[in-house]
């Protein structure tokens, strides 16, 4: 059995059903949980979180890998992150959003594109 998403295999009786969509788990918790990197109350959370805490954030490799990057390219298309660090799109997002919460990154228009850029 495949994904409908993703198109990876999925074992028997690890398949999910979402509005008529077979889905595996990651997709799954994904379409019902999707990450948003663009969350006021997150964002409030992050900076009330780092001045308690007086120290920086724990960063994951991923997170850390898009933070090099980003500072080596000067900001960057989200495909060729992705390309970059071969990880699905939506693997991507769920990194990036609390990167952005943490006002570490933001996005931009460059000619007529999406970018990723460091805060």
């Amino acid at each position: 059995m495949q994904c409908e998403r993703c198109k990876c295999e999925i074992e028997e009786g690890e398949e999910r059903e979402h509005y008529g969509q077979t889905l595996c788990e990651d997709c799954y918790m994904d379409a019902l949980s999707p990450s948003k990197a663009c969350d006021p109350w997150a964002v409030h959370r992050a900076r009330t979180f780092k001045s308690e805490e007086g120290s920086g954030p724990e960063l994951n490799e991923t997170q850390t890998k898009v933070l090099e990057i980003l500072k080596e390219t000067g900001g960057a298309e989200p495909g060729y992150i992705i390309q970059k660090l071969k990880i699905k799109p939506a693997d991507l997002q769920r990194e990036i959003a609390p990167l952005r919460h943490l006002e570490l990154i933001r996005g931009e228009m460059r000619d007529g594109k999406r970018i990723i850029r460091l805060w």
